[in-house]
C-alpha cells in the first residue's frame, strides 16, 4: 500500500486529490441521505469514484476496498457477532433486567447519564472502542427501557467516554504508538491524560448529551438491536416472568413452561467482566513484562479481543443458559437469534472499512501532512491540527496517530518528559475529531442507535468534535501549567 500512495497522488496532484476526497465524501452522504441508497452500495460507489478518479486504477481500487472490507469484518465483525450472542443470553435469561433494576434503584434518574459515562469509562479503559461498544450497548438499551430516559441522554455520555479513551489513553494502540514515537514517559502520559480526560468526558458526555437529547429526537427503544425480544418468543423470551407483551398464546406458553432462574448479580457481573479482565491482564502484561516472556505470551493469547469475548460467551452459556434452566438446544437457539440483528451492521461497518482503505491508498493523508507541517504553529497545536485533518480525510484515528507521530517525531528529540507526554496526548486528541462516513465507528453508532445519517452527524460526529476540541484545549492548557 505504501508504494501506491505516491503514485496515486502524482497522478492528479495534491490539490485535485484533496478536492476529489471532499467531493467523494459529499457524494456518499448525498447518496445515503437524499437518494436513500443503502449505505453498503453508497460506500462501494464512493470508493469506486475515489479510486478511479485518483488514478489508483480499477484493479487496485477493487483490491483496496476488498482488503479494507475483509480486514474490518475480520477485526470487528466477529466481535460484534460474539457480542450479539452474549447480549441475547444476557437479555433472555433476565440477568440484564436484574442488573439494570439494581442500577436504576441505586442511581437517581438525574444521575443516570453521569453513571453511564463512568461505567463506559471503566469498561473502555482496557478495550478497543468496537469491543467496548458491543459490551456497553445492551446496558444502554436496558437502562433506557427501564427508566424512560431518552436514548441519546444515556448513550452520548457512554460514547464520549469510549471515543476519547480509544485515541487518547494507553493501553490503547494509538496512544502507545505516539508514546513510543516521541519517546515519552508512559506514566506521565497516563497521569496527564487522566487529568484532561475526566473534564472532557463530563463536557462531551452528560452535559452535551443533555443538550442533544432536547434537539435531536431519540429513536424508540423498541427499534434497537437487543430490544427486539417479541420477534423471538420461540427462542425463550416468553419464558420470562411477566411476559405480557406477546399474544395470549405466548402467555399460555409462559404458564406452561417452568420459569427461568434469573442469574445472581454476582454471576452476571463475573460473566460480563470476564472479557474485560482478560484484556486488561493482556494490557498490563505488555506494559510490565519483556517480549518473549512466557507469562506475557499467555496473557496476550487470552487477552486477544476475540478470545476474551469467546471466553465470555462460553461462560454465559453456563451462567445465563444452563444454570437458569435452559436446555442446550435452547441456549444455542437464543445465541443464534442475536446474529440476524447485527448482520447488516457488520456489512455496513465492513464497507466503511473498505472506503477508509481506499482513502489511505490514495495518499491523501500524506498530502495533508505535507501541507500542514510547515505552518509554524506551536508544537501542541500543530500536533492536534495535523492529526485532526488526517482523521477527517482517512477515517482512521490510528492512521492519523501513526502518520502524525512519524512526521513530528523529530520535534520530540531532546524534549523533556512532560512536553513529550503532552505532544503524544495532543496527537491523540486530534485523532478523535470529525468521525464521519469514512469511519467504521460512525456506521456502528448509526446502526446500533438506529439513527439517520443526518442525526448521526448531529450527535455522534458533533460529540466526537467536542471531545476532541476539549481534550486538545486541555492539553494546551496543561502544557502552559507544567511547561
Amino acid at each position: 500500500m505504501a508504494a501506491q500512495e505516491p503514485a496515486a497522488t502524482a497522478a492528479i496532484g495534491q490539490g485535485p486529490l484533496l478536492g476529489l476526497t471532499v467531493a467523494t465524501i459529499v457524494i456518499v452522504i448525498v447518496l445515503i441521505a437524499w437518494a436513500k441508497l443503502h449505505p453498503l452500495i453508497a460506500l462501494i460507489l464512493g470508493s469506486a469514484v475515489l479510486g478511479l478518479g485518483s488514478g489508483l486504477g480499477a484493479e487496485s481500487t477493487v483490491a483496496e476496498f476488498v482488503d479494507g472490507l475483509g480486514g474490518t469484518i475480520g477485526d470487528i465483525g466477529l466481535l460484534i457477532a460474539l457480542g450479539a450472542m452474549l447480549g441475547q443470553l444476557l437479555n433472555v435469561s433476565g440477568a440484564a433486567d436484574r442488573l439494570v433494576d439494581r442500577f436504576v434503584h441505586a442511581v437517581p434518574e438525574r444521575a443516570i447519564p453521569w453513571a453511564m459515562a463512568a461505567i463506559a469509562f471503566l469498561i473502555g479503559l482496557p478495550l478497543f472502542f468496537e469491543v467496548a461498544l458491543v459490551l456497553v450497548f445492551p446496558i444502554i438499551v436496558l437502562v433506557v427501557r427501564r427508566t424512560g430516559v431518552p436514548l441519546l441522554k444515556v448513550a452520548i455520555p457512554a460514547l464520549a467516554a469510549l471515543s476519547l479513551l480509544n485515541g487518547f489513553l494507553p493501553p490503547h494502540p494509538g496512544p502507545l504508538l505516539a508514546v513510543s514515537a516521541f519517546d515519552a514517559d508512559l506514566g506521565l502520559t497516563l497521569l496527564y491524560g487522566l487529568i484532561v480526560a475526566i473534564p472532557t468526558v463530563i463536557i462531551g458526555g452528560p452535559l452535551l448529551g443533555n443538550v442533544l437529547a432536547r434537539v435531536v429526537p431519540s429513536p424508540p427503544v423498541e427499534s434497537l438491536p437487543y430490544d427486539r425480544r417479541d420477534e423471538n418468543d420461540d427462542e425463550g423470551n416468553d419464558e420470562k416472568d411477566g411476559a405480557g407483551k406477546g399474544s395470549g398464546g405466548a402467555r399460555v406458553a409462559a404458564r406452561e413452561k417452568p420459569a427461568l432462574r434469573v442469574p445472581s448479580i454476582g454471576a452476571t457481573l463475573a460473566t460480563m467482566l470476564l472479557p474485560i479482565v482478560l484484556m486488561l491482564v493482556r494490557a498490563i502484561a505488555e506494559l510490565v513484562l519483556p517480549e518473549g516472556n512466557a507469562a506475557r505470551r499467555f496473557a496476550e493469547t487470552i487477552g486477544e479481543p476475540t478470545v476474551a469475548l469467546l471466553a465470555g460467551c462460553l461462560l454465559a452459556m453456563v451462567t445465563f443458559g444452563l444454570a437458569t434452566g435452559m436446555g442446550r438446544q435452547k441456549v444455542s437457539g437464543v445465541m443464534g437469534s442475536g446474529l440476524p440483528l447485527v448482520a447488516g451492521v457488520i456489512l455496513i461497518v465492513g464497507a466503511g472499512g473498505g472506503f477508509k482503505n481506499t482513502l489511505v491508498a490514495t495518499g491523501v493523508g500524506d498530502t495533508i501532512a505535507e501541507l500542514t507541517r510547515d505552518l509554524g504553529l506551536p508544537a501542541l497545536v500543530l500536533a492536534w491540527l495535523l492529526a485532526a485533518l488526517i482523521r477527517i480525510a482517512v477515517g482512521s484515528g490510528t492512521v492519523a496517530i501513526i502518520t502524525t507521530a512519524g512526521l513530528l517525531a523529530p520535534l520530540a528529540t531532546g524534549m523533556d518528559p512532560s512536553n513529550a507526554a503532552l505532544l503524544a496526548l495532543a496527537v491523540g486528541a486530534g485523532s478523535r475529531f470529525g468521525s464521519h462516513v469514512n469511519d467504521a465507528g460512525f456506521w456502528m453508532v448509526k446502526e446500533f442507535l438506529n439513527l439517520s445519517v443526518k442525526d448521526t452527524f448531529r450527535t455522534w460526529t458533533l460529540m466526537d468534535c467536542v471531545v476532541s476540541l476539549v481534550a486538545g484545549a486541555g492539553v494546551v492548557a496543561l502544557g502552559a501549567v507544567v511547561g
